[in-house]
């Protein structure tokens, strides 16, 4: 299989990991938003406002080449994937919020999305650049994204027993399909991509990170239990890489390497550093709640 068929595979494959997302999902996760409605309005305001603004301080301090900038705000627009729940789970975060805040999400981001994108190539490379998501590509991402989720929602409504059973399969597929589409995208850019990687490594780590503290120390401020903080951290923090690397290299839709180039080095720095943001914060909440415990008993 050539490259240029991988690429036209992309927006098919991102298909199908949302059907897996939809298979996941309930109404219920969009009812649940009540249950949270602190959490859920810090994490949204999070994610669609303070995040895009955090980036692109990033991209303009280091003076980040157009495409790579671009590249850098499609990543801060795109929402949290699947791995954010699986941290969240291994890190004793509330995962109904991170379930209920992946399904609003994906459905806002939709909207924001190619806003932030257009926005972004009009300040960085002109408001005439061919390059964008204009009306027929924004609804190409609706479809690649939303309707197999609804499908997949559909499904699970009726075919509950077949809906879990094929969880774990399309968890699998999904990282698959993200080492492909990291191996096309290294593979297009050749010897240039050292350089790149070089450009762009520090903005990724930062961004990752500067991500994963406002979505645990923002929600804890106002307030908010720590176990939903946690969940909120790994769902800001996480981004869905595949997502916007489809995006950014699919010929009906960005159709530039450059662009997908930080989320590609995204998807394999978010697995260490998440890990690392999760060792740190157990350790709090171990000594906070330890910290509890023993104050009673001095009194």
């Amino acid at each position: 299989m050539n490259n240029s068929t991988v690429l036209l595979l992309f927006p098919i494959t991102v298909a199908i990991i949302m059907l897996g997302l939809g298979l996941t999902l309930t109404l219920e996760d969009f009812r649940r938003v009540v249950k949270y409605p602190r959490a859920m309005v810090v994490c949204l305001v999070a994610q669609m406002l303070v995040l895009p603004a955090i980036c692109l301080g990033l991209v303009v301090v280091f003076g980040l080449r157009p495409e790579l900038a671009i590249g850098m705000m499609l990543l801060a627009a795109s929402p949290g994937g699947s791995t954010a729940s699986l941290y969240s789970h291994l890190f004793k975060g509330d995962l109904a919020l991170n379930i209920s805040l992946t399904a609003v999400n994906s459905v806002l981001a939709m909207f924001t999305l190619p806003v932030i994108v257009n926005l972004s190539v009009a300040g960085f490379l002109g408001a005439d650049s061919s390059i964008g998501l204009q009306f027929d590509k924004v609804v190409q991402v609706f479809a690649m994204v939303l309707i197999p989720i609804a499908v997949g929602m559909a499904v699970r409504a009726r075919f509950s027993n077949f809906a879990q059973r094929m969880e774990r399969p399309v968890k699998i597929l999904s990282v698959v399909v993200l080492l492909l589409m990291i191996t096309s995208v290294i593979s297009g850019l050749g010897e240039e991509v050292f350089a790149i990687l070089g450009e762009v490594i520090l903005v990724v780590v930062l961004f990752n990170l500067f991500s994963m503290s406002v979505g645990y120390f923002g929600p804890r401020l106002l307030r908010v239990g720590r176990r939903e903080s946690i969940a909120s951290a790994f769902e800001i923090g996480l981004h869905n890489a595949t997502l916007s690397i489809a995006i950014g290299m699919s010929p009906t839709l960005l159709n530039n390497t450059e662009m997908a180039m930080p989320s590609v080095v995204y998807g394999f720095v978010m697995f260490i550093t998440a890990a690392l943001f999760g060792m740190v914060i157990s350790r709090r909440v171990s000594a906070a709640t330890t910290d509890q415990a023993v104050t009673p008993n001095r009194g």
